[in-house]
C-alpha cells in the first residue's frame, strides 16, 4: 500500500494542488496535524475542507495550532485516528494530537500524559504471547518521540516527547508519521520502528510511505521524502 504523508499544513492553498498526480497514486493519506495557521484557528476549517476534498481515505489528528475542539470536525468527516483504532486491509491506524506544552501561545499544548493517553486504547488491548507487538500498526502523532533526526530543533537540541518514545518502544508499531518540528523533517528507527517527519506542507515539503504484507509480516518497502518548488 502506498501513502501520501503531510504534516504541519497551516491552511497551505498553493502546494497542495501541486500534489494532484500523488493523491491520485496513494492509498491513502497520513496527516500529522496542524490544519490551521499559527494564531489563526479559524484556518482549520478551510484547510480540513482543502485536503478532504484531494482523497477519500485520510487518516489525521490535531497539531498544536488546532483547537482542541476542532477534533469533534475530524470525527464528523470520519478522519480522525486521535485516541482511537481504525481498521484497514489489515492495518491498524492510531493517533496523539496536540504539541508538548512550551510556549503557551498555541492552543492545543499538552503534557507528556496528556499526549500518551490518547494511545492507552492499544495499552488495553490484551498482549499477544505476553508480548505488546503491533507490527500492523501505523502510528501517527504530531508530537515527535524523543531523540530521533525528526525532534531536532534548528540548534541541534531534541526536543521530543520521551513518553511518545517509551509507547514505541513498549508497542513495536510498524511506523511512525510525525510532525511539528518543521526543521527537522528525516526518517529514523526506533527499533524496528519506521518514523518519518515529512516537514512542513506549508514549506512544500512531503513524504511517501509505502508498506507490504510478505507472508506473514508487514513491512515498510519505502520511507521517502519529497520537496515541491514554489
Amino acid at each position: 500500500m502506498r501513502f501520501l504523508v503531510l504534516s504541519d499544513m497551516h491552511d497551505d492553498d498553493v502546494f497542495i494542488h501541486q500534489l494532484k498526480d500523488e493523491f491520485k497514486k496513494a492509498d491513502g493519506v497520513l496527516f500529522g496535524g496542524d490544519f490551521a495557521k499559527y494564531n489563526f484557528p479559524e484556518t482549520a476549517e478551510p484547510a480540513l475542507k482543502r485536503l478532504i476534498d484531494c482523497h477519500d481515505a485520510v487518516y489525521a489528528v490535531l497539531g498544536n495550532c488546532d483547537e482542541p475542539a476542532f477534533l469533534q470536525r475530524l470525527e464528523e468527516e470520519d478522519i480522525s485516528v486521535q485516541g482511537s483504532m481504525v481498521f484497514r486491509d489489515g492495518l491498524v491506524f492510531a493517533g496523539s494530537g496536540g504539541g508538548s506544552k512550551f510556549t503557551g501561545t498555541t492552543p492545543n499544548e499538552r503534557s507528556d500524559e496528556e499526549l500518551v493517553s490518547d494511545f492507552q486504547i492499544i495499552r488495553d488491548q490484551p498482549a499477544t504471547n505476553g508480548v505488546a507487538a503491533w507490527e500492523n500498526m501505523i502510528m501517527i502523532m504530531h508530537n515527535p518521540p524523543k531523540d530521533t533526526e525528526c525532534d531536532k530543533i534548528t540548534s541541534g537540541v531534541h526536543v521530543g516527547s520521551a513518553g511518545l518514545r517509551q509507547i514505541i518502544e513498549e508497542t513495536k508499531p510498524l511506523a511512525v508519521i510525525t510532525g511539528h518540528i518543521h526543521e527537522s523533517a528525516g526518517t529514523d528507527k526506533i527499533g524496528n520502528t519506521v518514523i518519518m517527519n515529512p516537514g512542513s506542507l506549508a514549506e512544500g515539503r512531503y513524504g511517501i510511505l509505502e508498506v507490504e504484507k510478505k507472508g506473514n509480516q508487514w513491512q515498510v518497502t519505502k520511507a521517502q521524502l519529497e520537496k515541491l518548488e514554489a
